[in-house]
């Protein structure tokens, strides 16, 4: 049970160090930034212990993270199995095997040979069979590097990058990595360009607005409008939890939003709208019952007749969130 604990800790501290990672990749030059969803997200270490030996790769990666970057996307990979998607795939492979509460690698890897055909066609089980006991040694060595005492550093979170892909490079060829990392390695390079553009003093303004352009432009074009995306909904997100402070009335709501968004995208932002009271009513019943009452069978049909399987996973998150937000004014 402390193991787990210490697990779900660390991946609390992780989990915030990737949402500032991400503010930073979508928002102004300003505040400190995290290092990146990649080398502090809960994946980056969660296996201790000594993993087996990488197996040789089939093409080298480039000897830097920050080498010319190849234009291969591996969403329009023809290897079936190399596609974008792949990590997620592998994660969740690993999380059903039991990856988070792991202190034996071997072990994990005689699981995932029995889980693998529930994630992966027939025809792949094999290649991604390797893959993942790779990628299981991958996450050992990982969690062998020392984190950087300061990630706002720009100096040492270079160095946390470099060391990172030097562990990437034992355990995957070039195809692999980009099909794994690509997307993610995108980011961490434009993370660290505008932390060091922030931390240089001694640009100007207009110097400093140039680079930030110049470094943007290097982003891949279909990351730079995955970007203007995000963008977008971070915005519509802070313009509704705006809505919510004031009590906004849905007609209103709908003439902002149709205004700013078209007229169908108002549509699915009230359809979410109703979705979140719906689910906060029901986090409302649901805990004031926990707080009434101490028979927890009784909690748990009231708990499955209130939520699907699906939202069962997300209501002590939920409810733990909310007992950290500090109380609304007048309450």
């Amino acid at each position: 049970m402390k193991t787990r604990s210490r697990a779900f800790a660390a991946g609390a501290v992780a989990l915030a160090a990737a949402t500032a990672a991400v503010v930073w990749w979508l928002g102004p030059l300003q505040g400190p930034p995290g290092a990146g969803d990649s080398f502090f997200s809960p994946r980056a270490g969660s296996l201790q212990g000594a993993g087996a030996g990488p197996q040789p790769a089939a093409q080298a990666l480039e000897s830097s993270f920050f080498a010319a970057r190849r234009a291969s996307d591996a969403q329009h990979s023809a290897d079936p199995l190399l596609v974008h998607g792949l990590r997620d795939t592998i994660e969740a492979l690993l999380m059903e095997a039991g990856a988070e509460d792991a202190a034996d690698p071997a072990a994990l890897k005689q699981r995932l040979a029995a889980l693998v055909g529930k994630h992966f066609p027939a025809a792949l089980v094999t290649r991604a069979l390797a893959l993942a006991e790779r990628y299981v040694d991958y996450r050992v060595a990982l969690g062998q590097l020392r984190t950087p005492k300061d990630p706002t550093d720009p100096a040492a979170l270079r160095n946390a990058l470099e060391a990172r892909h030097k562990v990437r490079q034992q355990f995957f060829d070039s195809a692999e990595h980009d099909a794994l990392f690509a997307r993610e390695a995108d980011l961490d390079r434009y993370t660290l360009a505008r932390l060091e553009i922030a931390r240089n003093t001694q640009l100007t303004a207009e110097q400093r607005a140039q680079a930030l352009r110049d470094a943007e432009n290097e982003l891949p074009e279909a990351r730079r409008a995955e970007r203007a995306a995000a963008s977008e909904h971070v915005n519509a997100a802070a313009q509704t939890a705006a809505f919510n402070a004031q009590n906004t009335d849905e007609r209103t709501r709908h003439a902002a939003r149709s205004a700013q968004y078209g007229e169908t995208a108002a549509h699915a932002m009230a359809q979410l709208d109703r979705e979140e009271q719906n689910w906060q009513q029901r986090l409302d019943q649901y805990s004031q019952a926990r707080a009434q009452q101490n028979d927890a069978a009784a909690l748990q049909q009231l708990r499955q007749q209130l939520f699907s399987a699906e939202e069962q996973q997300r209501i002590d998150a939920a409810l733990a969130l909310r007992a950290a937000q500090p109380p609304a004014r007048g309450s």
